[in-house]
């Protein structure tokens, strides 16, 4: 495949700098609340391969990005695992039978993807048939922290405080749901490579809520095992991009993981990534700048991100793929995100 996107993943030459956006599929295009509409909710959204395909192809036909990413939600593992899952409008995603005791953990199912999580794989089967040959399709996962935060909290949480009472509590506890999670997640993110995506995304949302030690005991090591256990079972080709939102401290110890490339948000310079780490950098503008700004304020920042980087790693774009530093939010205007695409790939053009 003739991709940027992919060249730079495996620190070939590109012609410019490859862009994607995180939840680019989603609330901020007038297709895909139509699209939603029809599913009738989220969730069957997610489970219906037909639709799930139609918005992930949308921003694809829409704009020129240089990557698709499959669309799905995290939840759908924990889900798969024996966790009632819906979505609340105005509230995310609440599980009605949360995680409560060690008895909760040894009871959650061990998972088939192939059976549990087949619409998944079947999504990813017909959006290699459908996308563009030049586009290629990223899977992903939550990462094990990150969906046992959930699975604790019930949904989302602002203190996570139910989680982080059996990280000091019960830490053996909480090792075993996250070696349980690590375990389906692989499993899962494995059965995606085999339906055909080209690269992984793991998505660490709340890695960034912990120390460094406990991120590094509770987090990264669980990442590492999924990691490791993608690589042992012979896929040491495909890219895997590791995304610790809040991680820009930690950029030193996520770079000794097996990930390709190390996604960042937008509260660390690109030019102090470089510095802590040679693997292929992500990131990382302010996803609210598209939904506030006018287009010049989106030219002069996202000039600023790309002069920073530039300068950092000698007067090269190299090693670097653009992004937001999180998923783009409903009420950002498409008309800035094509602005967005437009300054990247022009200004950087080879």
């Amino acid at each position: 495949m003739n991709s940027n996107f992919l060249n730079i993943l495996r620190n070939q030459s590109a012609t410019y700098t490859p862009l994607w956006l995180m939840r680019q599929a989603g609330r901020y295009l007038p297709e895909y609340r139509q699209t939603r509409a029809k599913a009738g909710s989220f969730l069957s959204l997610c489970k219906n391969p037909d639709l799930a395909t139609e918005v992930t192809l949308q921003p694809i036909r829409r704009f020129n990005l240089d990557a698709s990413i499959m669309f799905s939600d995290i939840l759908v593992v924990p889900e798969a695992m024996g966790l009632n899952l819906h979505f609340t409008e105005g509230e995310g995603p609440k599980f009605d039978n949360p995680i409560n005791n060690q008895a909760d953990i040894l009871n959650l199912k061990t998972i088939y993807p192939a059976h549990d999580l087949g619409y998944v794989m079947q999504t990813i089967k017909n959006l290699k048939q459908e996308l563009p040959k030049n586009i290629p399709l990223i899977g992903f996962s939550g990462s094990p922290w990150t969906l046992a935060c959930y699975m604790l909290e019930g949904g989302a949480s602002k203190n996570y405080e139910k989680i982080k009472a059996l990280l000091y509590q019960s830490p053996d506890t909480l090792h075993l749901l996250l070696n349980k999670i690590a375990i389906a997640v692989a499993d899962y993110l494995i059965e995606q490579i085999k339906s055909g995506v080209d690269c992984i995304m793991l998505f660490d949302s709340w890695g960034g809520v912990l120390s460094e030690a406990a991120f590094k005991e509770f987090s990264l090591k669980y990442l590492d095992i999924v990691i490791k256990q993608i690589r042992s079972l012979g896929f040491s080709d495909i890219p895997i991009i590791s995304f610790t939102k809040g991680g820009g401290n930690w950029i030193e110890f996520i770079d000794q993981i097996g990930c390709n490339a190390i996604g960042v948000d937008w509260t660390i310079n690109l030019a102090k990534a470089r510095k802590s780490t040679q693997k292929i950098l992500q990131g990382n503008l302010d996803p609210v700048l598209l939904s506030v700004a006018d287009s010049e304020t989106i030219i002069k920042e996202t000039k600023k991100i790309l002069d920073s980087y530039y300068l950092a790693n000698n007067n090269s774009y190299d090693r670097l793929i653009f992004n937001l530093g999180h998923g783009i939010l409903p009420s950002a205007k498409p008309d800035n995100v094509a602005t967005l695409i437009d300054t990247v790939h022009s200004y950087t053009q080879r």
